[in-house]
C-alpha cells in the first residue's frame, strides 16, 4: 500500500532540499470545480505528485483545489501532463514564480479543507457560477486609467504593506473572511463604477468578484492570475508596470521582488525594509518586517523579551512555550499584537 503522507522529519527534509543539485520551479495554481469525493481525490493526487518528486502545500475541498508547489525542472512537462489529464484541470493556468530560488518547499502536504479559501460566507444563495470578468495585464492597465475605475486589494494588511498596485484601496484586515463584508461596505456608494479586484495568484479575488456581484455590484472585474501572472506578462509583453514593491507569498520565501522599490518600514526601527521573517522565539513566532541591522541586534527576534528568551537553556524555553496557542501571530500596526511570553 502506498504511503499517503510524509514520515521524515522536517529538519531532515529541509537538509535534503538544500543538498539537491537540480533546479526546481515554484508554481501556484487553483481551480473552482465540484469534487464529489475529496478524500479519494486527495489520495490519488498525492500519489501522482509524489511520484514526480513534487513538494508543496495543496488544499482540496468540494469546491476545488488550491496549490503552491515546487517541481523539479526535469519533471515539469510530466507534471503538467498529469494535471491536464484531469478533464476539469485541462488547460489550467500555471503561475510560475517571479523571483524563484527553487527552495520554496521541502515536503508535499495535501490537505482536506471545508473550502479552498476560508470565506465565512453562509448565504446558501451565493454561487461561484456568477463571477466577475477576467482582465489580463494589458486590460488591467488600460482600465485603471479610467477615473471611474476602483482597484481593490483583496489581500491581508501585511501583504499590502510591502507591495501593491498604484492607487489600490486597502481593505485592512487579518483574514479574507473579514475582508469580504468590509469591501462591500467600503464600496457601497460606488456600485456603478468599474471595480477591479486583485490578489496574489487569483484565487481570492475570483471569489471576491463573485461575492461583490452577489451583493449587487454591477461592473466587477478580477485580475487574471493575480500579481504573479501580471508581473510575468508585464515582462513578456514589455508593458508598463503598475505594481510597486514586493509580492508577499505563503511559502518559505515570504516574498518575491517585483520592483526594486522598498515601500515598507522595519517594524522595530522604522527604516526602509520589506523582508518578512518569523520571530526566532518559538513561543512567539510573530510574522513581522525586520531590517538587516535589527536582525543582527535582536538575533532574529521581535523584541528584547524574545531576545532574552532564546538565550535561555532549551528546557526553560520549552517550559515557557507550554500552553501557548500562537495561532497566526502577525504584526499589526493598529493593534500592536504581541504574544503572551509567559
Amino acid at each position: 500500500m502506498a504511503v499517503l503522507h510524509n514520515r521524515v522529519s522536517q529538519a531532515e527534509l529541509k537538509n535534503r532540499l538544500y543538498e539537491e543539485t537540480f533546479y526546481r520551479i515554484t508554481i501556484s495554481f487553483y481551480q473552482y470545480f465540484f469534487i464529489e469525493n475529496p478524500q479519494e481525490f486527495r489520495d490519488e493526487f498525492y500519489k501522482g505528485l509524489a511520484e514526480l518528486n513534487v513538494f508543496g502545500r495543496i488544499y482540496i475541498a468540494t469546491e476545488g483545489i488550491n496549490a503552491q508547489v515546487s517541481v523539479p525542472e526535469e519533471n515539469f512537462e510530466a507534471f503538467k501532463s498529469y494535471l491536464y489529464n484531469y478533464p476539469t484541470l485541462n488547460g489550467l493556468r500555471l503561475n510560475i514564480a517571479v523571483d524563484n530560488d527553487g527552495k520554496s518547499f521541502w515536503v508535499l502536504k495535501v490537505k482536506l479543507r471545508d473550502k479552498i479559501v476560508a470565506d465565512g460566507i453562509k448565504d446558501p444563495e451565493f454561487s461561484m457560477a456568477n463571477k466577475g470578468q477576467y482582465v489580463n495585464a494589458d486590460e488591467f492597465n488600460k482600465l485603471t486609467e479610467d477615473p471611474d475605475t476602483v482597484v481593490v486589494d483583496m489581500r491581508n494588511h501585511y501583504e499590502y504593506e510591502v507591495g501593491h498596485f498604484e492607487n489600490a484601496i486597502e481593505v485592512p484586515s487579518d483574514t479574507f473572511r473579514e475582508q469580504l463584508p468590509m469591501a462591500a461596505k467600503l464600496l457601497g456608494d460606488q456600485k456603478d463604477k468599474n471595480i477591479i479586484m486583485y490578489c496574489t495568484g487569483g484565487i481570492r479575488c475570483e471569489k471576491a468578484s463573485a461575492y461583490m456581484l452577489h451583493r449587487g455590484f454591477k461592473n466587477v472585474f478580477h485580475l487574471e492570475g493575480g500579481i504573479i501572472h501580471y508581473a510575468n506578462k508585464v515582462k513578456e509583453q514589455q508593458l508598463s508596470n503598475k505594481f510597486h514593491g514586493k509580492n508577499f507569498v505563503f511559502d518559505d520565501r515570504l516574498g518575491e521582488r517585483i520592483t526594486d522599490e522598498i515601500i515598507a518600514k522595519c517594524h522595530q526601527c522604522g527604516n526602509p525594509a520589506d523582508t518578512h521573517t518569523n520571530c526566532k522565539n518559538e513561543g512567539c513566532h510573530l510574522l513581522f518586517i525586520q531590517c538587516e541591522t535589527c536582525a543582527k541586534q535582536f538575533n532574529g527576534t521581535c523584541s528584547n523579551e524574545c531576545h532574552d528568551i532564546i538565550n535561555l537553556p532549551e528546557e526553560e524555553q520549552k517550559q515557557l512555550r507550554k500552553g501557548i496557542d500562537k495561532g497566526m501571530m502577525v504584526f499589526n500596526k493598529s493593534r500592536r499584537r504581541r504574544p503572551n511570553l509567559g
